[in-house]
């Protein structure tokens, strides 16, 4: 039981105890016991009498009086409980517990809340007594206790508190100022002028947990966090299986007492530079003085489903200059090209069969299919040519929704795929072998002159992220046949 814990039942176990026993040593004032045996008010003084044989065989021996034993035992107790041995001794745990939890919650200007202290409380639950996490955000996986807005979590009740904080138009009390003050400039570290508001770390975390519901990359790729602007990562340079794996890693069978053949990995370093992503959005400011909890809706719904979309707009096709590298652009990313005679802006069975082929073996079971949502009537209306004849492959009826598993693996529809007929427009993706790399600091700022004109307040979020893939080549197999990768994706048939 913890320390928190205790407290709880020894305050119970000490209310309960010290007054049954006060009012008992008050209605039983015993001076003299049984043949004029002393009463030990002692732990030592009992063991000492338990040493005496003539004390001991007038209380217990053979002509001894059983209720002069009773009365030994029943006085005993009771001058130990009245003598405080018992009761002080928990009044004093009692009281060590209480000063120590109140100072630990003064030192970070926090009031206890009593009423959840019931039964053995563990430390996880304290940690989340804090005023507003309820348990929420700072359970999140996206939560870093160690960012850089974790300073400042609790600050501010919600997002609503936070923006209506920064805005330029709340009323400037001390209270406001001071917060300004400590969120201003906190976050920039090549231009501090652009820093604006840091962002809480709760705050940021909770617009990322959403984002990951309607993020495709995010929920699915390798998340460094990074603690600078640039990150390097380490990465195995290997190209080809077929005489030794890992870039130099070499495997043979070797006589007992015969020479060793030297080997080693080769291995490249990747970095991960924080490239600058800004949602902005244009408020009106009667929204933001009239209604906090719409206002507050708005900000926890728009502004993540906002940067989720623009993520992975660079996740999927972006260049690598000043955006994320695409893993739709990563030099290990293999095309398979179309079936001869096959028309444009169609796709056929073969055309997947041959791309499940092409992944690495080990991603199979991670890997997922994300296609253009225009490539749907093309795969509902796929047929297998079997002679003469043939059957769909996909959808075999109308009365059921679509499988939305290709050969076992689930199928992702997404605008952010390049368009029916282009290159990429289906791929077969292991997101395992993309990286994130996430600073974990986001800033805000309201404009305080921009839409004048028009009564309105432009908000402005900026991350800083990176993106690219593991791999920089596809993977020769062991049996020096088509190369492999973790990245492929369908070649133009225009």
């Amino acid at each position: 039981m913890t320390r928190t814990g205790r407290l709880f039942a020894l305050s119970i176990f000490a209310a309960a105890l010290r007054p049954r026993y006060l009012a008992f040593a008050k209605t039983k004032e015993k001076t003299a016991k049984a043949d004029g045996v002393v009463i030990p008010t002692t732990p030592e003084e009992f063991a000492e009498f338990l040493t005496d044989e003539k004390r001991v065989a007038a209380l217990f021996g053979p002509d001894s009086d059983p209720q002069d034993r009773l009365d030994f035992f029943t006085e005993y107790t009771e001058k130990i409980t009245t003598a405080g041995n018992i009761a002080n001794l928990v009044t004093e745990e009692v009281t060590a517990s209480v000063t120590e939890w109140l100072k630990d919650y003064a030192d970070k200007n926090e009031r206890p809340d009593l009423a959840a202290v019931a039964g053995d409380i563990s430390d996880e639950v304290v940690r989340r007594m804090k005023p507003g996490t309820a348990g929420g955000a700072e359970k999140s996986a996206t939560y870093n206790p160690k960012a850089m807005g974790a300073s400042i979590d609790d600050m501010f009740t919600d997002s609503a508190d936070y923006f209506k904080t920064i805005w330029h138009r709340t009323d400037p009390s001390d209270a406001i100022r001071d917060k300004r003050t400590q969120v201003h400039n906190a976050f920039s570290e090549s231009v501090p002028s652009e820093g604006g508001f840091l962002v809480p770390e709760r705050l940021r975390s909770e617009l990322l947990r959403v984002a990951l519901e309607t993020s495709i990359v995010r929920p699915r790729a390798r998340v460094i966090p990074m603690e600078s602007l640039r990150v390097p990562f380490p990465a195995i340079d290997s190209t080809s299986n077929v005489s030794s794996v890992f870039g130099g890693v070499i495997g043979y069978w070797t006589e007992e007492g015969a020479t060793l053949t030297a080997s080693s990995a080769k291995f490249r370093r990747l970095v991960l530079e924080a490239k600058k992503l800004t949602a902005y959005t244009q408020v009106p400011n009667e929204l933001i003085s009239d209604s906090a909890i719409s206002f507050g809706a708005f900000i926890d719904t728009i502004f993540p489903e906002a940067l989720a979309f623009y993520e992975d707009i660079a996740f999927f096709g972006g260049s690598g200059a000043g955006e994320p590298q695409g893993f739709l652009n990563a030099t290990a990313a293999i095309e398979v090209t179309k079936e001869s005679g096959q028309a444009a802006t169609t796709i056929v069975w073969e055309n997947l069969v041959k791309m499940y082929a092409r992944m690495l073996p080990t991603s199979l079971s991670r890997a997922v299919w994300v296609a253009s949502i225009n490539t749907f009537p093309e795969l509902a209306t796929m047929a297998l040519s079997v002679g003469t004849g043939g059957s769909a492959i996909w959808l075999n009826n109308g009365a059921q929704g679509p499988p939305m598993t290709i050969l076992g693996r689930p199928v992702i529809f997404t605008e952010k795929a390049n368009t029916l007929g282009a290159a990429g427009d289906i791929n077969f993706v292991d997101f395992g072998f993309y990286l994130i790399g996430d600073r974990q600091v986001m800033s805000a700022r309201s404009s305080e002159d921009f839409l004048f004109q028009t009564d309105e307040t432009a908000f402005r979020i900026i991350e800083r992220l990176d993106g690219r893939p593991w791999l920089d080549s596809a993977i020769t197999p062991q049996n020096n046949s088509d190369t492999l990768s973790p990245f492929v994706k369908i070649a133009v048939r225009a």
